[in-house]
């Protein structure tokens, strides 16, 4: 039987690169969206298309009945969740002292009550067949910290500390928890920035080139796989040696 992922913000982005990989590597995909609903049903066109198998579904990752009705949807249709991609997420540059109390509680509401309520819903199929993978998304900025980025960079470190802690109690049931920590990343999220902005990027990554999409989706397709058994409670930074 085909294992079974949940892909959060799988519509577009990382998220979308991580479906598809998924999707057409055999795997059961359920497409998680907040608003992109074309966009989702387009990436589940890709892989079904494929001959894969993949489903969209809506759900804010902030309100937990929504997130609790996707894991039913997806014991439902697949049979339960044996990856979890929490990749779901929001971004903001402002300086500190503009930040409100309600973008705050936003931002963190879904970065990191997102991952919260994404994992714990999905974590009893996991516990029960003593197997499962989860692979949260972070940031570089989570290792280090932007300035004019304090609420993302505090959440994306949080998200850090809940890996590492988690991956320590998840151990002895056969369920492994691990992080990417992305640089700057060609996505809708950096679609902002200027051309200028992203030529300076290009020259502060040793590299030399801004990642793409597919690049972290192959590091968290790897540990996913079973050559990442062994690995857990790691964070992998996918920044092209920006943050080393």
């Amino acid at each position: 039987m085909s294992e079974t992922v949940i892909v959060t913000g799988g519509s577009r982005g990382i998220g979308r690169a991580a479906a598809i990989l998924f999707g057409k590597n055999g795997f059961n995909v359920v497409v998680n969206f907040s608003s992109s609903r074309n966009k989702a049903e387009e990436v589940c066109g890709i892989i079904n298309s494929a001959g894969g198998k993949a489903l969209p579904f809506c759900a804010d990752v902030s309100d937990r009945r929504a997130v609790d009705d996707m894991a039913a949807f997806a014991l439902e249709s697949f049979g339960g969740t044996d990856i979890l991609v929490n990749n779901a997420g929001i971004a903001e540059q402002i300086m500190f002292c503009d930040i409100t109390e309600e973008k705050w509680d936003r931002l963190f509401d879904v970065d990191v009550k997102g991952v919260y309520n994404c994992t714990q819903a999905v974590l009893p199929h996991m516990v029960h067949e003593k197997y499962g993978r989860i692979i949260n998304v972070s940031s570089m900025w989570g290792i280090t910290g932007a300035s004019c980025e304090v609420h993302y960079s505090a959440a994306k470190a949080a998200v850090i500390g809940f890996t590492k802690a988690l991956a320590k109690e998840l151990a002895p049931s056969g369920i492994t928890v691990n992080a990417v920590a992305p640089g700057v990343i060609e996505t809708e999220m950096n679609g902002k920035l200027s051309p200028e902005t992203i030529s300076t990027l290009k020259e502060e990554t040793p590299l030399g080139r801004i990642g793409t999409s597919e690049d972290v989706a192959e590091t968290i397709f790897f540990l996913s796989s079973p050559k990442a058994s062994f690995i857990t409670g790691e964070i992998i930074s996918v920044n092209g040696g920006f943050v080393i």
